[in-house]
């Protein structure tokens, strides 16, 4: 075969491949485009939404604004979009740049009033002869602090357009409710913590210090021992960073405080451990853990004769950690634990302080993981009490803070 005729049977096989390619790639397009246009446009009004809210969600600043308005311009449709307060133009995407002013005012106008409003052409002068906006669509946004959709026209503003621009408002308004939700959550949490903190650590310190005391004359090396473990345990409870930490870093505390305890109680208090190493680093909320032993003692095996146990187990459970605290002590009534109310004189349960310790750590929980994460308490009068918790090892947003500050 010529030369010539080699490379035409090349170009001839190479072009039936791409040939065939093509129609590969055809067909395939063909059955994934099965979708109706209905179908396909509420897809790409759901995809885009969902990609607003993120920066919605994250609280209104200018950087998440101007984020969200690129989007939300698509939902609406309009030439220009701005979100504004009643002080400043947070974000403007696409026209309308040199009536910032004018849309701000608007904007304003629509917080104070709580009302959208529609401004035409001849509202909205402009020394600009190709100026292109030809009307104005304002929405207010019932947030904290209120804000305001403004969309920008290039034509009289359509009814479309209208409503177009106060949905979107009312779901933009939803994302910030939603945000300021999980802020006021977190704030709580934070606060609980602090709560927390002022409940246990009076009556400890009290107790710690006299059990140190009583060891200065007859046993000054371990008076120092004990010193020491108190001031690594108090340092680590009154941290000031961190929201979370790591259920080892938890465990570090707890057992210097039982050392503290057991100081105290001498042989009457036993701990007994069983813990799997796999889970040590998984994260947890800061003091979550330590009211829990802490509620056991004091509440469980302080005024029950004789010896005590402790028990602390936590074990890997596929994705979550299980995480378990039971004591042998006297126990609580059930129906006062539900009540959140303790009993005076009721198996030596004489405040609240059981109850509140509990509830506390119970609802951070829930707070942080969900409301299926809650802890599981089982108790009665003289029976002990066993307090179980589950614990995602990978969840959004949690993150161990790097060590005791």
């Amino acid at each position: 075969m010529s030369p010539d005729l080699s490379a035409a049977a090349a170009v001839l096989a190479l072009v039936s491949a791409l040939a065939g390619a093509v129609y590969a790639v055809v067909r395939l397009r063909a059955r994934r485009g099965i979708a109706t246009a209905t179908q396909r446009a509420t897809y790409e009004v759901l995809h885009t939404a969902g990609l607003a809210a993120e920066p919605l969600r994250n609280g209104l600043t200018p950087a998440s604004a101007a984020k969200a308005v690129r989007l939300l311009r698509v939902l609406v449709g309009a030439s220009g979009l701005a979100l504004a307060d009643d002080s400043t133009l947070l974000a403007l995407d696409g026209r309308g740049g040199h009536h910032s002013h004018q849309l701000q005012a608007a904007a304003k106008k629509a917080i104070a009033t709580g009302r959208s409003t529609v401004l035409r052409q001849a509202e909205l002068p402009c020394d600009r002869v190709d100026c292109e906006i030809r009307g104005v669509v304002v929405a207010p946004i019932r947030a904290a602090p209120p804000v305001a959709l403004v969309a920008v026209a290039d034509d009289q503003p359509a009814p479309g357009l209208v409503q177009a621009t106060l949905e979107t408002a009312r779901w933009a308004a939803a994302q910030l409710a939603l945000a300021e939700l999980d802020s006021s959550r977190e704030r709580l949490a934070r606060a609980e913590v602090k709560a927390l903190r002022a409940q246990i650590s009076p009556h400890f310190i009290y107790n710690a210090l006299t059990a140190i005391a009583s060891f200065v004359r007859t046993d000054p090396e371990r008076a120092r021992e004990l010193i020491l473990e108190f001031a690594e345990f108090t340092r680590y409870s009154f941290r000031a960073h961190g929201e979370f930490t790591t259920l080892a870093e938890e465990l570090r505390s707890i057992d210097r405080y039982l050392t503290i305890e057991r100081a105290r109680f001498g042989d009457r208090l036993q701990v007994r451990l069983q813990i799997a190493p796999e889970v040590l680093p998984v994260s947890l909320p800061f003091l979550c853990l330590q009211p829990l032993v802490e509620n056991a003692v004091r509440h469980g095996l302080s005024r029950k004769p004789g010896l005590g146990m402790v028990s602390i187990e936590a074990r890997d459970a596929g994705a979550e950690c299980h995480i378990t605290v039971e004591d042998d002590g006297v126990g609580m009534d059930p129906a006062a634990l539900v009540a959140g109310v303790a009993e005076a004189g009721v198996a030596g349960v004489d405040d609240a302080g059981a109850h509140v310790g509990l509830s506390n750590v119970d609802e951070r929980l829930r707070s942080v993981f969900g409301d299926q994460f809650g802890l599981v308490v089982e108790t009665g009068i003289g029976a002990g009490t066993r307090v179980s918790m589950r614990v995602p090892k990978f969840h959004p947003g949690v993150h161990a803070a790097g060590g005791a500050a």
